[in-house]
């Protein structure tokens, strides 16, 4: 705990190899710089909640992979008997095909640059792939050499890709130019309602989910009504699908984020704080108290530079947790990492907290964005000390 000398915490240690009953705080031994610990109780918990959301709403659960990015969690998913995924690149298509599974969505707009992958994929796999132009399917007609699946994205008012909602005309066109080719099968549209991350009540995001299914079953309604059919719809966005808001009138979900969750799903209110199962801890290596500030070993290059917006004003790249021998502890009221370079991380906090920590103490950051900093950290050390490698490890 902040405070201990050396000598406390090498006394700490011995104690633990004596009593196999303490395993789990061997969390404390190995910590010697920037590590993503990760609680695989929370996690499986988590896991465990979403699926039984889809299995109580009959939806298909297709979660995004591109969150934990790792066969080993990948696998605890199985155990929800969860056989289809979505993935975020061809590169991840292809680790998680590697690892045996069968039925892949990547949820990206076709980069046709990597046809070849592409075809690879789909020979080896159940693909499906998303689109949302005419200049690219008329690419897929030329060069594919094995049939997928075809989903056309759909903006529900994220405004970040696809086409708009209310742009039926086109939207029917690209599904029978797909209808129309050998190697492509239509299975519907495909939204990620991604303004629901500016909710800030569950009674927003309800609003706002409410709002995306509408307007995707809309345009499902008017494909059906132009006589093309089946028509499915898959919505992936982790606030509405954690609070089931219209899955009764959906296919499909891939919500990802969920399998952790963090501090702006706290903010939005689309989890708890005992839901958070991924967090970064990082050795103080100076104090300013004259500032009523810490420097941490953790920076932009480890959590990324997402910020959320506090009450009063000021940017917060990261909510600030004591260790606790079996994980981390509350979020400190007024604790918070102020500002972040390269490496370091500035934390800001009550001029009592400051003085209780000590230099070579490690405190924990829970993320802002945890998708953002998994792909940064690479890896994860679990709160019993073994390492879980991701796709970006680099060692697959």
């Amino acid at each position: 705990s902040p405070g201990q000398t050396q000598n406390d915490r090498m006394g700490f240690v011995i104690l633990v190899l004596a009593n196999p009953h303490l395993s789990d705080t061997i969390l404390t031994m190995n910590i010697e710089k920037p590590t993503l610990l990760l609680d695989t109780l929370r996690v499986r918990n988590n896991i465990h909640r979403m699926a039984e959301i889809s299995r109580n709403q009959s939806v298909r659960f297709r979660p995004h992979f591109k969150t934990h990015q790792s066969i080993e969690i990948g696998e605890w998913f199985r155990e929800e008997n969860v056989r289809q995924i979505t993935v975020s690149s061809v590169d991840m298509a292809m680790y998680f095909a590697g690892a045996g599974w069968s039925d892949i969505l990547i949820a990206f707009p076709v980069n046709i640059l990597q046809i070849r992958q592409i075809n690879e994929l789909a020979a080896m796999v159940h693909l499906g792939l998303l689109v949302e132009s005419m200049e690219t399917l008329e690419f897929l007609k030329e060069n594919l050499t094995h049939g997928v699946d075809i989903w056309i994205k759909v903006d529900v008012g994220a405004h970040r890709t696809g086409i708009g909602w209310d742009q039926t005309d086109v939207i029917a066109e690209l599904a029978h130019v797909i209808s129309q080719s050998p190697r492509m099968v239509f299975r519907g549209l495909l939204t990620h309602a991604g303004h629901t991350y500016t909710a800030r009540s569950r009674d927003e995001i309800r609003r706002i989910s409410n709002d995306a299914v509408d307007k995707i079953t809309n345009a499902r309604n008017s494909l059906q009504e132009k006589g093309l059919a089946p028509v499915e719809v898959s919505i992936g966005d982790t606030p509405g699908c954690t609070l089931g808001v219209g899955l009764d009138r959906v296919d499909e979900i891939r919500p990802g984020n969920f399998v952790f969750y963090d501090l702006m799903q706290l903010q939005i209110g689309s989890c708890t704080p005992a839901d958070i199962a991924a967090v970064v801890a990082c050795p103080v290596v100076a104090r300013h108290l004259e500032r009523n500030e810490l420097v941490l070993y953790g920076g932009a290059i480890h959590l990324s530079k997402e910020y959320l917006t506090l009450e009063n004003g000021q940017h917060s790249y990261g909510a600030v947790c004591r260790l606790t021998p079996n994980g981390w502890g509350s979020i400190e009221n007024g604790v918070w990492v102020k500002s972040l370079s390269q490496e370091h991380g500035i934390v800001r906090g009550p001029k009592e907290f400051i003085q209780q920590v000590k230099v070579g103490d490690v405190l924990a950051v829970v993320p802002v964005h945890s998708c953002l900093t998994v792909n940064l950290m690479k890896r994860y050390q679990t709160l019993t000390g073994e390492t879980i490698l991701t796709l970006e490890a680099g060692e697959w």
